[in-house]
């Protein structure tokens, strides 16, 4: 079993000086691919640092919907500069986040459009955070057109008729702790109307850990119990998820490791 954790923030305060422990961690429990994703600055300079220093990390960078205030052009030069690097694979997270007031909706709405313009330049998907946000993030995606490679909908929290407005997108759906909370069941009602090719899983660790871990620090490890659920929901073998979902990473970022090749 190779799980492929599409979003991660192994690069923030609360993994610092332990990522290699976490990083065992992870592949102790078929964790062997991860997507580090940095949200602003110093997170992206420690995304990149990680994905230089480890073959089965990649990076993904852009600004953070709750960051966008910081949003100037010396960050657009370095986030077009990033985005040429051979270990970044997606721009993001962007999008929109309303229910922080930190970033103006308005800011947060224009630098979403311009970050999309600048994925399609470098030819990269995106992947889109979404808090309380939902009819604007669709407008705009649907007004700007998602990226001819792709996207995701990250740490899909929705129900089934929203999935299926993304989907109708282009956009994949990767799945989350959230998936197994004992509330939720219109996402694992999404999850079953999602296409076994437009299917991801993530941790958006140290954030939503899963049950039977809800209530502690999330971890790429926990990402096991993601594919569990998924797998229950789909009747299919935690295997087969680990296959498809990976596979599905793999195109999406149009990268494979060396020892999969």
């Amino acid at each position: 079993m190779k799980l492929f954790d599409t979003h991660t923030h192994l690069n923030v305060s609360q993994f610092q000086g332990k990522e290699r422990e976490y990083l065992q961690k992870a592949k102790e429990a078929g964790v062997e691919y991860l997507a580090v994703v940095g949200f602003d600055r110093p997170t992206i300079d420690q995304s990149l640092a990680l994905s230089h220093d480890c073959e089965n990390i990649i990076s993904v960078v852009g600004c953070h919907p709750t960051e966008t205030i910081y949003y100037d052009q010396a960050f657009e030069d370095d986030l077009h500069a990033w985005l040429e690097l051979d270990r970044v694979k997606m721009l993001g997270e962007i999008g929109l986040d309303y229910h922080w007031d930190t970033s103006p909706k308005d800011i947060q709405i224009k630098f979403f459009r311009r970050q999309i313009a600048i994925a399609k330049e470098h030819n990269l998907p995106i992947t889109i955070h979404n808090r309380e946000a939902t009819e604007d993030c669709y407008r705009i995606l649907k007004e700007e057109g998602v990226p001819e490679a792709g996207g995701i909908m990250h740490s899909f929290g929705e129900g089934p008729e929203e999935a299926k407005r993304f989907l109708d997108l282009g956009m994949h759906l990767s799945f989350s702790g959230v998936l197994t909370f004992k509330k939720t069941d219109q996402v694992r009602q999404a999850a079953l109307i999602t296409p076994l090719d437009k299917l991801l899983i993530e941790t958006d660790a140290p954030y939503l850990a899963p049950v039977p871990m809800r209530g502690k620090q999330n971890e790429p490890a926990f990402v096991k119990y993601v594919a569990e659920q998924l797998a229950q929901l789909k009747k299919l073998s935690v295997d087969q998820i680990a296959q498809i979902t990976s596979e599905n990473a793999f195109a999406l970022f149009k990268w494979r490791p060396k020892e999969e090749n």
